[in-house]
């Protein structure tokens, strides 16, 4: 993890655990700097992070606030905001996976324009149905270069792919690139979703990223609109 990551993570966990309560102003930028013996640029952007989450704000000249949020507002922004995976984000759910597709095969044009791979890379091909209490919710269709991820096998993807490229693999996957779409479900997504066909079901298209800049994962999920929800955090 580096310096800025460290710092940012500890002031979240400061916020979340009541160190830093609502209202409260951090301390200056020199401050910070002398605790976490580091330089400006580095808490600078750490303190950006924070921003970005939509748990601090920055007054000119007044200094660095936390945002005047209830507790239960704060971890379900942090909750929301991390590149945890499906897994994670129903943790408190019985999740499961039925496995449609699980090969490796040539990236494509698409897929190597999407992952920025060269030509004839290969990545896993990918396809699940991911449950929740026996529910279906999505369907899940990813391709993930096999240089940056070896070893994956099915019983990675019968529990959590995120979890193996993280806890097995030590890597960590920093910010996604993702865009939203709807459309009527065809048969074969109502039939994997439980849903009627011409159901409008919600599409994620995500790139996801380890923190060296290297894209990890490129997919197509398709939701459930009664299980779906997108949110977002304007800052100016």
């Amino acid at each position: 993890m580096k310096k800025y990551e460290e710092i940012y993570t500890d002031i979240k966990e400061k916020i979340i655990n009541g160190d830093y309560t609502a209202t409260e102003q951090l301390p200056f930028e020199k401050d910070l700097c002398e605790s976490y013996n580091t330089s400006k640029m580095t808490v600078k952007r750490a303190l950006d992070l924070l921003v970005e989450e939509g748990l601090i704000i920055k007054r000119r000249g007044s200094g660095t606030f936390v945002k005047d949020l209830s507790k239960k507002e704060i971890l379900r922004i942090t909750q929301t905001n991390q590149i945890s995976g499906f897994s994670l984000f129903y943790n408190n759910k019985d999740v499961k996976s039925e496995i449609l597709t699980f090969k490796v095969v040539q990236a494509d044009e698409i897929v190597q324009d999407k992952l920025n791979l060269k030509p004839e890379s290969f990545v896993y091909d990918i396809h699940r149905v991911r449950l929740v209490d026996d529910k279906p919710i999505v369907i899940e269709h990813a391709y993930i270069p096999i240089e940056r991820v070896p070893g994956l096998e099915k019983k990675h993807l019968e529990g959590s792919i995120y979890k193996y490229i993280k806890e097995d693999l030590g890597l960590t996957i920093q910010s996604a690139h993702r865009r939203f779409t709807v459309k009527k479900a065809s048969e074969e997504e109502a039939s994997h979703l439980a849903i009627e066909h011409n159901d409008p079901i919600a599409i994620t298209e995500q790139i996801a990223y380890l923190d060296t800049g290297d894209s990890i994962e490129y997919s197509l999920s398709k939701h459930r609109s009664d299980a779906f929800a997108a949110e977002t955090i304007i800052t100016k």
